[in-house]
């Protein structure tokens, strides 16, 4: 017996082995070729930088330097502008097809988000264009950017960052004019000086995804080229002036186009695509009505191509790569790469710690399987999963709204430090309620029906003691860190995550959002362990082949967001309008969240596998899936 006990535990070292370095392969390989993508083959520098702005605040940001860029050879740039719960890597599909046409860029975490710190200014959009306008102003003012042509600088943003162009073009072209006012005047002693300064710093933005502020205020200081495109099926087009996203009659549209014209010359519909004005004058307008949803506009190649036409035709390039030729995707599917094989490891770099002696003793017998249930018992298990679904999927509304009165500053965007995560707090609020009914739910289930019917507390897996949950716990953290330094590591040897799209943000943290974790993290393991009591102590049964098992449990944890979705995204369909306008955004979260929900239940039941206990698994996920969660969203964190 001992014999066969040695080779069972060494097949399995071997089999944890392969594939740890199965999944540090495809790490490393998503690594490298998520790099090789960024750089376009090297032919582009890319690296990071902090850029202090006033009252103590400062901006993160990417560098995107071709190295055709040189003080003899000056090139234009860029400063591209990520939305709402996005950072500046979400923004690669700009920031690389800029690059690769000989436009240098400057890809910015907006303030509240991503790197940047917190503002103190309470409209940042219009005073600082949520950190353009001091990105713009160092560009102008510094010699580090000797190859940058200061006559050709742009600004592309999307959703927010649509916003935050518009108003930084505004913001500068004003301060043009009032220096013009003042050269012009007669009691101003150095007119040369106010000619000199009346330049608009900005001269071309690309709109992406956003309408709500092209007014004729706005616009009237705007001394630019615009481009606009707004997504055909935008989900929040509810909120423009027509109640629609088709651009050809918008009342949007129209001001920014006839912004250029004289009264008797102004037009009553948009010709979509069709190029407005002048560009040497810095009056060219043309609108876009590209064929997409709102929070896949970035990741659309029909998109990405008229926003490379736009900038290529302002700036008098000729590049030879045709703005069809997109290779952004690519960088997108090494970094799933990386992160597939970020995830892969956590399981058998677990199985190698256990044999160690500080956690050895964690490992216990796999219980028994549930007995198989009868026709009763089958019919209260779905049942129980339909009432499940439908609790996940009525209680997320009604957590938004909750979000107000819970978290009052957070929801008003006001700094705070008491859960300063405003979209997350309401993810938060469903989750808790969801772990809490799930746990009722067993506890019930097992009073009620599992008593009679031979289930005994021996198969849930669920005995343990204060020292082996600080064990468990301490493993757990093990694996959170091994996770993060690989990830850390990708960083800063290639400059790359294991981001995927906006449904993962698995990136490289700043050090402030351990202390929101802090807060955050407690909640949320009341879900994380209902849910690893679910899979482990309610769905497994006798006779049940595993992928089955696994399936049904993923389905179970993640068809409540999916029924929201579906509800949201069909009326949408039927209506033109979206079932929920004022909580659009938070279902638009879900987007990124479902996948992340789907294969939880998996990490549950490997982790159940290795330990015979429900514990290890929800504290991994809670750590590592929250960290995530926390590192992409708008955050309000005190400067002081």
């Amino acid at each position: 017996m001992t014999g066969q006990n040695t080779q069972s535990t060494g097949t399995t070292k071997c089999r944890s082995t392969h594939f740890l370095c199965v999944a540090l392969a495809l790490i490393l390989l998503g690594d490298i070729g998520a790099y090789l993508v960024q750089t376009n083959g090297r032919t582009i520098q890319v690296s990071s930088f902090k850029l202090p702005t006033e009252n103590g605040q400062w901006i993160a940001a990417d560098l995107y330097k071709p190295k055709i860029a040189t003080e003899e050879n000056p090139v234009p740039m860029v400063v591209v502008c990520p939305g709402f719960e996005r950072s500046k890597e979400t923004m690669s599909s700009y920031s690389i097809e800029l690059a690769r046409r000989g436009i240098a860029v400057i890809a910015i975490d907006p303030y509240n988000q991503g790197a940047s710190s917190s503002t103190m200014q309470k409209r940042s959009a219009t005073v600082e264009g949520y950190g353009v306008i001091p990105m713009v102003e160092y560009i102008c003012g510094t010699s580090n950017l000797n190859y940058v042509n200061q006559s050709q600088i742009g600004a592309a943003g999307y959703s927010a960052g649509g916003n935050a162009v518009l108003q930084s073009a505004a913001r500068f072209g004003a301060r043009k004019a009032k220096a013009l006012r003042r050269a012009q005047s007669k009691n101003f002693a150095d007119p040369e000086m106010a000619l000199a300064q009346a330049q608009s710093k900005i001269s071309s933005i690309f709109i992406g995804g956003y309408v709500l502020t092209l007014t004729g205020s706005t616009l009237e200081n705007v001394d630019a080229n615009v481009a606009l495109d707004y997504a055909y099926y935008d989900e929040g087009a509810f909120r423009t002036e027509n109640g629609n996203a088709h651009m050809h009659n918008a009342p949007e549209a129209l001001r920014l186009v006839n912004s250029i014209f004289a009264k008797d010359k102004k037009i009553t519909d948009v010709e979509i695509g069709r190029i407005y004005g002048n560009l040497t004058n810095q009056t060219l307008r043309v609108v876009h009505n590209t064929k997409s949803i709102h929070p896949l506009m970035p990741y659309s190649p029909t998109h990405v191509a008229r926003m490379i036409d736009f900038f290529t035709t302002v700036f008098g390039l000729k590049p030879t790569i045709n703005s069809s030729n997109q290779i952004w995707w690519l960088k997108e599917l090494f970094t799933l790469m990386s992160l597939v094989g970020a995830f892969m490891f956590l399981v058998p770099c677990a199985t190698l710690l256990l044999r160690l002696p500080v956690f050895n003793s964690l490992v216990h017998p796999v219980p028994p399987a549930l007995p198989v249930p009868g026709r009763n018992g089958k019919i209260l298990f779905w049942v129980m999963f339909a009432f499940s679904a439908l609790v996940a999927c009525f209680i997320f509304i009604p957590m938004v709204r909750a979000t107000a009165a819970v978290f009052p500053q957070a929801s008003a965007g006001m700094q705070t430090w008491f859960f300063p995560q405003r979209i997350n707090n309401a993810i938060l609020l469903w989750a808790v309620a969801n772990g809490i009914i799930g746990l009722i739910i067993f506890t019930l289930n097992y009073q009620l029906v599992g008593k009679k019917n031979g289930i005994t507390p021996a198969m849930w897996g669920m005995r343990t003691n204060f020292k082996e949950l600080a064990q468990t716990g301490c493993l757990a953290f093990s694996l959170f860190t091994a996770f993060y330094i690989l990830l850390f590591a990708s960083y800063a040897v290639f400059h790359t995550d294991f981001r995927f799209t906006f449904v993962s943000a698995a990136a490289a943290f700043p050090p402030k959002m351990l202390l929101v974790a802090l807060e955050y993290l407690p909640l949320f393991f009341i879900f994380y362990l209902a849910n690893s009591v679910r899979v482990n102590c309610i769905n497994r049964f006798e006779g049940q082949k595993e992928w089955v098992a696994m399936l049904i449990n993923a389905l179970g944890n993640s068809v409540g967001l999916i029924l929201i979705l579906i509800i949201q995204y069909g009326h949408f369909a039927a209506t033109g309008t979206v079932f929920w306008t004022q909580e659009w955004l938070y279902t638009n979260l879900l987007l990124g969240v479902t996948p992340m929900m789907f294969i939880l239940p998996y990490f549950n039941r490997y982790f159940f596998r290795i330990t015979g206990k429900v514990y290890l698994g929800p504290m991994v996920t809670c750590l590592i899936f929250i960290m995530m969660m926390l590192t992409g969203n708008i955050c309000y964190i005190p400067l002081r």
